[in-house]
């Protein structure tokens, strides 16, 4: 009987200290009923834990990724723009993503920037790497006939296609911003029937779409459409920020419009049963208000449509200093993918 009284030898020297965590600790970590992530059911038996990379490789436009992250446009002509766009295109290179590049306007008329955008030798050549234009630079080339600058463009980065990003509501709000002469689906169109073989992605700055614009964008032959949708970067109230106050005060609820991402997904998934044959763009960047890995996992799975979701802030957030800090943390929002596949499976929630 004495040899059962005998405490068992414990060979984890950590197991004391940990042990004294869990209890200081335990008050604060409750979770309340009001704070369960409802969106999920959490399956603990069904998988072993995730080895890195797990992830199976799938092609999105017409390259292969290693994890369903964009790096969505960020950064054009500041004096961070060098670090922080190679930073990110060697964090796409290691992790397998694809990255849009911040507006790139200044390149369509001088190289002298040129520096902070060159990252293909970064990022590879396997890798997709996309140029950014905004709706009234791509009007103004149309009207001019020098859409051969845009050409120029993607030469000079090596890039495989052009996002172009549509922003009326900035523009009227922005104290330099330019005015459209024709309704961007128009331009959009135009585009693309003259520059035949571009792979060209559309995005808002931070509003997203509504029903019939993403209606009329799915009929046309879009590499991908970019949600950018409203809970992000809302670049309409930045340029608000950036007004007098009288105007503040006047356009302040412009900025309140828009779309979630999780209606998008809603349109989008009844457009694809709307349109049928008619449908020639299938392929989403989910993009805006994704705050957290479980956002961009749960929508990515639930549009029915092939996609894969974007960020900005947060890779922003990271990539303005060391490479060491972004790389961790790109690494911990794949592993979080990798374990979200593992264990979690998507409710059916009506509406979405």
């Amino acid at each position: 009987m004495e040899d059962f009284q005998k405490p068992i030898p414990d060979n984890d020297p950590t197991a004391a200290a940990r042990k004294r965590d869990h209890i200081e600790l335990a008050l604060r970590a409750q979770v309340t009923q009001g704070e369960l992530d409802g969106r999920f059911y959490y399956e603990p038996l069904l998988a072993a834990h995730p080895k890195s990379g797990s992830w199976e490789p799938f092609s999105f436009l017409n390259k292969t990724f290693r994890a369903p992250l964009w790096v969505s446009s960020m950064t054009g002509g500041t004096e961070w723009a060098h670090t922080i766009n190679h930073n990110l295109a060697r964090a796409c290179r290691d992790f397998g993503l694809g990255m849009g590049l911040g507006s790139c306007r200044k390149l369509l008329y001088s190289d002298e920037t040129l520096a902070d955008f060159d990252v293909r030798h970064e990022i590879g050549d396997e890798l997709p790497l996309y140029a950014n234009l905004g709706i009234a630079q791509v009007e103004q080339l149309i009207e001019k006939h020098e859409l051969y600058r845009i050409e120029n463009l993607l030469e000079k980065l090596q890039a495989d296609g052009l996002i172009i990003h549509v922003n009326p509501l900035q523009e009227w709000l922005q104290p330099e911003g330019d005015r459209f002469q024709h309704p961007p689906i128009d331009t959009i169109t135009t585009l693309v029937e003259r520059m035949e073989g571009v792979p060209v992605v559309v995005k808002e700055v931070g509003q997203g779409m509504g029903y019939e614009s993403l209606k009329a964008l799915l009929q046309l032959p879009l590499a991908a459409i970019d949600f950018a949708a409203n809970g992000g970067t809302n670049f309409a109230k930045l340029e608000l920020l950036r007004s007098e106050e009288v105007k503040r005060e006047i356009f302040s609820k412009l900025a309140n419009v828009g779309h979630s991402a999780a209606e998008m997904v809603g349109f989008t998934n009844q457009l694809v049963l709307e349109l049928g044959e008619k449908m020639q763009t299938r392929q989403i960047i989910i993009s805006g208000g994704i705050q957290h890995f479980l956002d961009g996992y749960y929508l990515i799975n639930k549009i029915k449509l092939p996609a894969i979701y974007g960020q900005a802030s947060g890779f922003l957030q990271h990539a303005r200093g060391s490479y060491d800090d972004l790389y961790h943390y790109v690494a911990a929002q794949v592993q979080g993918l990798e374990l979200a596949k593992a264990f979690l499976k998507i409710k059916e929630v009506e509406g979405v």
